[in-house]
């Protein structure tokens, strides 16, 4: 009796995890997966840094005379937000 309750815990116990193996494999991320996610990373990046610049560069040429104060101020504005957009992003996935 005792080696047959023996034998079922073992059983189970394998089973178990067995199961786990199964979910972590097939919750594995893809390669392509992985790519997305860098890429998007990058966007979320870059684009507000890249919109900054050309609201920037806009602003300055409205005004009289050159001067790339707006340019400037607009580029580093970009690069908060698009690391704060990073952050968000990696926190929530």
């Amino acid at each position: 009796m005792n080696t047959t309750n023996s034998h079922e815990k073992l059983k189970r116990s394998i089973e178990q995890q067995a199961q786990r193996i199964r979910k972590a494999d097939s919750e594995q991320s893809s390669l392509l997966a992985q790519t997305v996610f860098i890429g998007t990373l990058g966007l979320l990046f870059v684009v507000p840094m890249v919109a900054g610049a050309f609201l920037g560069n806009w602003i300055d040429h409205q005004m009289s005379g050159y001067s790339a104060s707006w340019t400037l101020n607009f580029v580093v504005l970009g690069t908060l937000l698009g690391g704060v957009n990073v952050c968000v992003f990696v926190r929530r996935h």
